[in-house]
C-alpha cells in the first residue's frame, strides 16, 4: 500500500492526527512521522496524544513517500518555521502527490509559498491568510483541487478521511 508521510510537533488537534492516521493503517498504509527532532514523543494539544517522530524532513526526500498527511492544531504553526519542513512540504505540493490537510494545516502551505490560484478549505481564522496568500477560500467539508484535501475542522473529520482514502487508492 502506500507510504504516507506526516509532519507533526507538538500540539497536533488529537483527532485530526488520530481519526485519519487509524484509518490509513487499517487500510494497509505505512505512515512516517516528520518533525522537529526525530526520535521524541510529540503530544496532542487537548488529549495528549503521543506521538513518536521518526525523522527530520533532513533525513527524507518526497521520492520516498505517497501521499503527506498535515494535520491541525498548533503544530503547523510551529512547523512552519523550521526551513527544511518548509522545504519538504513545498516539494510534495510540487510533486503533485496527494497532500492531505486539515484545519490550521495550510499554515504551511502558506508559509511554502503553493496555495496562489489553487481552492482550499481550512480553520475560520485562516480565511484571510488563505486568500492573501492567492488562493480561494471554500467553506466546506472538504475541498479537492489537484493533489490537496483540505477540511476545515474535526467536525469535518468523516469526509475528510473518505477523500483522503479515495486519493490513496
Amino acid at each position: 500500500m502506500s507510504k504516507v508521510a506526516v509532519v507533526i510537533t507538538d500540539m497536533f488537534e488529537d483527532s485530526e492526527y488520530a481519526q485519519p492516521a487509524a484509518a490509513f493503517k487499517k487500510a494497509g498504509h505505512e505512515l512516517t512521522h516528520i518533525g522537529l527532532q526525530g526520535g521524541v514523543t510529540v503530544k496532542g494539544k487537548k488529549e495528549g496524544t503521543p506521538v513518536k517522530v521518526d525523522k527530520t524532513a533532513q533525513e527524507v526526500r518526497v521520492g520516498d513517500f505517497d501521499a503527506l498527511l498535515i494535520p491541525g492544531g498548533y503544530s503547523p504553526d510551529k512547523l512552519r518555521v523550521d526551513e527544511q519542513v518548509v522545504r519538504f512540504v513545498k516539494e510534495f505540493v510540487d510533486s503533485g502527490k496527494p497532500v492531505c490537510l486539515i484545519c490550521h494545516a495550510p499554515q504551511l502551505l502558506i508559509t511554502a509559498q503553493v496555495l496562489k490560484g489553487r481552492k482550499i478549505t481550512g480553520w475560520k481564522s485562516l480565511v484571510q491568510d488563505i486568500k492573501n496568500a492567492g488562493a480561494e477560500f471554500i467553506d466546506q467539508e472538504v475541498v479537492e483541487d489537484g493533489n490537496l484535501i483540505s477540511s476545515r475542522s474535526p467536525a469535518d473529520l468523516p469526509a475528510f478521511i473518505r477523500a483522503c482514502a479515495q486519493k490513496l487508492k
